[in-house]
């Protein structure tokens, strides 16, 4: 008997929920605590030059035997030029990305220590102001927002009362602030829920107070998002992922463009589909996206992929380039 449509997509977001899931047999085997700064940068084979509108310039697997590496669900831009990635167990990775200075990996727990509880930790994303003054973390378990002085110590935490109804295992996945300063959250939503999913856009910074406008989020068909970043001109790229069931199963990534101003509260945002990353492309499970513009007024796009810690799947990091101005 064939599956109906409903039944394929709640089946595939469960198994997403599976693969997160912690203590699930796709684990891999805990070793002894191992914080050596060794990381190590693969480059793989890509067979094509273009998506839509953004060039590959690169994809490369990131491998460590650190303890805490692994299960990265959010990226950001450092002045420095070093990356900034965010895990679902509360750790963070600073690195050089291809083509940098080549420093050590700084491996570390948000906050300064390692809770062992999922639910207090688990960072979905991070944003950044302007200098790197302040890191913003949004957390899924708890629905919350913690602002960071740049070396992610101490903390200043708000859980948004508009976010307070959000899915425990399905929050804020996406926080990007706004060129204007304004913030953006976009929650994942429960595995089984429809296309449309709960956002909020606070008119400056959240921990500072301010009430925030409540609409709904439109992803593509099938996908969930999974990070958003914002472009120079104040547009919004949203990372989205879905998987399909199979052996193996795939990944499969979808970048879109979506425009704050025609955000209204009550009503469904929606934005336009730009390209998608599956096979035979490497792909896996994106979670994190970083904008950094260029002195060309083009931007590069970073993407890093949540390996969930487990065996199946790898942390895989895309280099794109985008002329905002071919967008339209």
């Amino acid at each position: 008997m064939a599956l109906r449509p409903v039944t394929v997509r709640r089946i595939a977001a469960l198994f997403i929920a599976l693969l997160a899931a912690p203590g699930t047999w796709l684990r891999s085997p805990l070793p002894e605590p191992d914080y050596r700064p060794i990381l190590a940068v693969e480059r793989l084979e890509v067979e094509r030059d273009r998506i839509g509108p953004f060039t590959i310039e690169g994809a490369w697997a990131l491998t460590s035997p650190n303890s805490h590496f692994g299960g990265y669900s959010g990226l950001v831009s450092l002045p420095d030029g070093r990356l900034l990635a965010v895990s679902d167990h509360g750790r963070f990775l600073r690195f050089d990305p291809p083509g940098g200075e080549g420093r050590a990996p700084v491996f570390g727990a948000i906050g300064g220590r390692a809770d062992v509880r999922k639910y207090a930790v688990d960072a979905e994303a991070v944003t950044s102001a302007p200098g790197g003054r302040h890191l913003w973390v949004a957390y899924e378990g708890s629905n919350s927002i913690v602002r960071f002085d740049p070396g992610l110590e101490g903390g200043e935490t708000v859980t948004p009362a508009a976010m307070r109804g959000w899915s425990g295992n399905g929050g804020p996945e996406s926080l990007a602030r706004l060129p204007d300063g304004r913030f953006l959250a976009i929650e994942e939503g429960a595995p089984t829920a429809g296309s449309t999913g709960a956002a909020v856009l606070f008119p400056a910074d959240p921990v500072d107070g301010g009430e925030p406008i409540a609409f709904r989020y439109a992803s593509p068909e099938g996908f969930r998002p999974s990070d958003a970043a914002a472009l120079p001109d104040g547009r919004v790229l949203v990372l989205h992922r879905r998987v399909t069931i199979g052996l193996p199963f795939a990944f499969e990534t979808a970048i879109a463009v979506a425009d704050p101003e025609a955000i209204r509260a009550g009503a469904t945002w929606r934005g336009e589909v730009l390209a998608t990353i599956g096979g035979p492309l490497p792909a896996d499970n994106f979670e994190g996206m970083a904008v950094v513009p260029r002195a060309d007024g083009s931007v590069t796009i970073w993407l890093i992929s949540d390996d969930n810690r487990g065996v199946l799947q790898r942390t895989l990091l895309y280099r794109l380039s985008l002329d905002p101005g071919d967008l339209g």
